[in-house]
């Protein structure tokens, strides 16, 4: 990636390089978002903010102030279209070992990037080996250490299977690799709980608060396999219809194409996918 779509900070001071000493890199002791970029803006900008100030204050890392964010993402992206913006927040440098530093200025990385291959009809997808640790301080946050998402992502390598699912250590439905999930059962979407692991997606968020009766609730790999349909949903891609998973197998379903009508609407970044 070139210079120009990166940018660094300590503070608001601008840095060439992330320091060798980074709690980020080492400990994995930060947060992300990433966004979509549609028309030169970031989709769900509010609620990426929001957030990301909520895992902050959970995680005792200091904000950067939002209006001069704002500014520094609109440098970063002006001319630019369509494509990911990725935001990295960090407690920034210390030494060696766990203990939170006193004085810590908090590292801001920004990383501008091309908009992933589209996805030629329904995803096929596959239950993966991995479970997923039980930790409530955790969940929900989008932390930086993303390890579980990394080796069940590494389970295969078919280039015809798009996403994994994994179950939590208590055999619960959690969520897919990089994505979260919605099922459609007794006629309402129904998504895992994020309150002991997961992550609260911003596109979740949506489909919650705009869909009727969309909730969520505590789901088996059986009411998966059983939902009249099923769709992933993130903040890079939208809504996106699942037509596989393992031996099962979906037809496209009225009520999944509305729901992605219903997005189009809303966000014209996501009309038509």
């Amino acid at each position: 990636m070139s210079a120009a779509g990166v940018a660094i900070y300590r503070g608001q001071a601008r840095l060439d390089a992330l320091d060798p000493a980074e709690r980020g890199l080492a400990y994995g002791d930060g947060l992300f978002t990433t966004l979509r970029l549609h028309a030169g803006q970031p989709v769900w900008w509010d609620a990426h903010v929001a957030r990301l100030a909520h895992g902050a204050g959970r995680l005792g890392i200091a904000m950067p102030d939002a209006g001069w964010l704002r500014a520094e993402v609109d440098a970063l992206v002006a001319g630019q279209g369509g494509g990911v913006l990725k935001l990295m927040l960090t407690r920034g440098a210390g030494g060696r070992g766990y203990r939170v530093p006193d004085q810590a200025a908090p590292t801001l990385v920004l990383s501008r990037h091309p908009l992933p291959p589209p996805v030629s009809g329904p995803l096929v997808l596959r239950w993966c080996d991995l479970r997923m640790a039980l930790q409530p301080a955790l969940a929900g946050i989008k932390h930086l250490n993303r390890l579980e998402q990394v080796l069940a992502r590494a389970e295969w390598q078919d280039e015809a299977i798009h996403e994994g699912l994994l179950l939590d250590a208590a055999g619960r439905v959690a969520c897919a690799t990089a994505a979260n999930v919605f099922a459609l059962v007794g006629g309402r979407w129904l998504t895992p709980r994020v309150d002991e692991c997961g992550v609260a997606g911003i596109a979740r968020a949506w489909v919650l608060a705009n869909v009727p009766g969309a909730a969520e609730a505590t789901l088996a790999p059986a009411d998966v396999e059983g939902a009249d349909a099923l769709f992933l949903c993130n903040a890079v891609r939208g809504i996106l219809p699942v037509g596989r998973l393992g031996e099962r197998t979906w037809a496209p379903h009225p009520a999944l194409a509305e729901r992605q009508r219903q997005l189009g609407r809303a966000e014209p970044a996501f009309e038509g996918s």
